[in-house]
């Protein structure tokens, strides 16, 4: 084998690496959330243990941190982040693995649900 395939082989398999590890962080809920003090997630997924924020969401601009909790590496069932007010607006929720954002998901808040 040559110096250049073997060179291929090796940056074609840490982009698949890449690409595997940030599938596995995301959000599995809906897109919308009623207004209440309480933010439930649903299912999420995480590379590795880390931090689920809620922020206010306003015209595309990420606000005020409305609350926050630890995940765990793997599958987080029934994810529920108690909030310090309930939001009035949509809000975002932002997933932080060893201190980088790996995921984010807007929701639009809900009064009718």
């Amino acid at each position: 084998m040559s110096i250049k395939i073997i060179a291929l082989a090796t940056v074609a398999a840490l982009g698949t690496a890449t690409l595997a590890s940030a599938s596995t962080n995301y959000f599995s809920y809906g897109e919308t959330l009623p207004s209440s003090s309480t933010i439930d997630l649903g299912t999420l997924s995480a590379a590795d243990s880390g931090m689920v924020e809620i922020y206010e969401y306003r015209g595309g601009e990420v606000g005020q941190l409305l609350g926050s909790t630890d995940i765990n590496a793997g599958a987080n069932q029934d994810v529920r982040i108690q909030l310090k007010q309930r939001p009035l607006s949509d809000v975002i929720a932002i997933m932080t693995v060893n201190g980088q954002v790996v995921a984010e998901k807007d929701y639009r808040i809900s009064e009718r649900m």
